[in-house]
């Protein structure tokens, strides 16, 4: 691979590149199950990226948000600004089987004579594809393509359409002109029967005896009802309209306002009754291998998680080993503070209450972590130039979660924005409580979760061909997250706070006890209480964020694997490019060579570092 000695790719080149071939990629706004034909096969091997694009399409039609959110539902795919994604089981059925057509298609395109990103392209989407028809060969669940959020269960205390839509209309649903407004509505109409959808499928897995367990339904019962409150009143799915500055937005407020209340809340309430269902039967037991089929289940989301092979009990020893060397480094800083009596995790959880590194209560301390937060963007913004050769500037935004998601959500979380750059990159924090977050602990998040991490990384899958910047593999997204921590320390950003080294170390090994918990809670059948007490006692973790984080590795099976396994592959990749090219070996080439690569499934990252090896020997 080539790599840019310059900042020299540019979104507007990236969707001019979009809109090249347009005979072939037009045919996707109503594409005909006869798309796999040979003719199509043909015009691939003439514009293969035009194919791709047609591909993309393919797949925005049963995701419509997502083209909203990537900012190319305009020209010809306009039309999906005013949809939602079908949600019924028929719905489902078709998104797989359009997948299956397109994988069919691409596996039988000779790729042999392509260039080498080319063939990246299509590797990427043979694997993600492959993947997500795994998933919807299983008899329940919610199957995320090309994205990271696989779940058993349809809606739970962080999955559904009752705390997705409300954000999504709120920060993504664009708001720029009458027919914005327009679309918002229509949208809007559509919720009574996204919601409908769910329910069809969360009874048909209650069904199956598929159930919850029964802390995590406390949780969703919970914030159902405030969503419920909310929408009785109109609420956060009116207020957009009412806070434009637009006429025609303020317009529909009174239309919308009688959607959600007439509509949405009574659709709502069907779910929250399906919920006191499933509570009926619930156990406290939290891991799939209690459900039907659940082994299964498990196995395919660990495999869709990692993009590798490795079985439970392999990541479960892995993370125990990293764990081991990772406390092996934090031991002597915490001696050299004079934190030297007990356990590395007993010794944390003293630090922990330490009060200088505590945040204030209440708003007082919110707007401390909104300010601690900004301040650490702006020094390692300034840092990137000594860690790449080509650069990219984030539109980026801070913004507290909402608060009816907050109880069920971790402490942060992030990622880009849309392709045309007109939603800026996110970073969402938890403001619930700021006991939360500690002053040697949050900067190493905000490096994760915006620069060199999701934001940034992000920035640069926006500037590849669509398909690209829609297909996410967990295991890079975190992998490379971890990694851009990594970046930060090993630019300075802990050289004169020494203790924020630690909360750096610490975050790593959260990472490598994720992986022996989550493997723990779905394989080995371990308890709440245990998956808890692993993260307090034996890493000094807050129990009071831990408990949330178990509890998304219940309705997320396999998703924290991702994070280790995928920033240890990273690490793994450099340390050999350094053996192999010795004195020819240059840090910001290989930072390039992975991010320029794109986020790819692992065994294809290691064909991208394979080829920057070969192109500098």
């Amino acid at each position: 691979m080539t790599i840019p000695t310059q900042n020299s790719i540019t979104r507007r080149q990236a969707l001019s590149g979009i809109g090249a071939g347009v005979s072939l990629t037009a045919v996707a706004a109503c594409a005909p199950a006869s798309i796999a034909s040979q003719a199509v096969k043909s015009a691939a091997m003439i514009q293969p990226n035009a194919f791709l694009d047609l591909v993309a399409y393919r797949l925005l039609q049963h995701e419509p948000e997502r083209a909203t959110g990537l900012g190319v539902d305009t020209g010809a795919y306009a039309g999906l600004r005013s949809r939602l994604e079908d949600q019924t089981q028929a719905g489902q059925d078709a998104y797989a089987a359009t997948l299956r057509e397109d994988l069919t298609t691409i596996r039988a395109i000779d790729t042999s004579g392509f260039d080498a990103d080319t063939r990246t392209n299509f590797e990427v989407v043979e694997s993600g594809y492959a993947n997500a028809l795994d998933g919807f060969a299983l008899p329940y669940g919610d199957v995320a393509v090309g994205s990271w959020r696989n779940a058993p269960y349809v809606v739970i205390q962080n999955v559904g359409s009752y705390l997705d839509l409300p954000r999504f209309m709120d920060s993504t649903h664009p708001m720029r002109d009458a027919g914005d407004a327009s679309a918002y509505l229509d949208r809007l109409a559509q919720v009574p029967a996204v919601l409908d959808g769910e329910l069809d499928r969360m009874r048909a897995a209650t069904d199956m005896g598929v159930v919850p367990p029964d802390f995590l339904l406390v949780k969703a019962v919970a914030q159902m009802q405030r969503t419920i409150t909310d929408a009785m009143k109109g609420g956060s799915l009116v207020a957009p309209l009412e806070n434009s500055t637009l006429g025609a937005a303020n317009e529909a407020a009174g239309e919308a306002k009688a959607i959600v209340q007439n509509q949405i809340a009574p659709a709502l309430e069907a779910q929250l009754a399906e919920l006191y269902r499933q509570q009926k039967s619930a156990t406290g037991d939290p891991g799939m291998a209690a459900r039907p089929k659940g082994d299964e289940w498990y196995a395919w989301a660990l495999r869709a998680s990692t993009t590798t092979p490795l079985t439970p009990d392999e990541v479960h020893e892995q993370g125990l080993e990293e764990l081991a060397s990772l406390h092996g480094r934090m031991d002597p800083i915490l001696k050299d503070i004079g934190y030297t009596v007990g356990t590395v995790g007993e010794r944390m959880q003293a630090l922990s209450q330490d009060p200088r590194y505590k945040f204030a209560e209440g708003d007082p301390g919110r707007k401390e972590i909104m300010d601690f937060i900004k301040d650490r963007i702006g020094w390692i913004k300034g840092q990137m130039p000594r860690a790449f050769n080509t650069l990219v500037d984030p539109n980026l935004e801070v913004k507290r979660l909402p608060l009816a998601e907050e109880p069920g959500a971790p402490g942060a979380y992030g990622g880009a924005g849309s392709k045309d750059g007109t939603i800026p990159g996110r970073m969402w924090i938890n403001l619930r409580t700021t006991d939360l977050h500690r002053k040697y602990d949050l900067a190493d998040l905000t490096y994760h979760e915006t620069i060199p991490g999701h934001v940034w990384e992000g920035e640069y899958s926006n500037r590849l061909p669509l398909i690209r910047s829609i297909l996410a593999f967990n295991a890079f997204s975190e992998g490379w997250a971890l990694y851009g921590e990594q970046l930060a320390d090993e630019l300075g950003a802990y050289d004169d706070f020494v203790v924020g080294r630690l909360g750096y170390l610490q975050s790593l090994a959260f990472r490598a006890c994720r992986m022996v918990v989550d493997t723990g809670l779905h394989h080995k059948r371990w308890s709440r209480d245990e998956a808890v007490n692993f993260f307090v006692e034996r890493n000094g973790s807050k129990r009071q964020e831990v408990e949330s984080e178990v509890d998304r590795y219940c309705s997320w099976p396999g998703q924290a694997c991702g994070y280790k396994v995928g920033h240890s592959e990273i690490v793994r990749q450099r340390t050999m490019a350094e053996e192999k090219l010795g004195d020819a070996y240059d840090f910001k080439a290989f930072n390039d060579a992975v991010i320029l690569g794109g986020n790819a499934p692992l065994d294809v990252l290691g064909k991208n570092v394979a080829r920057y090896i070969t192109s500098v020997s």
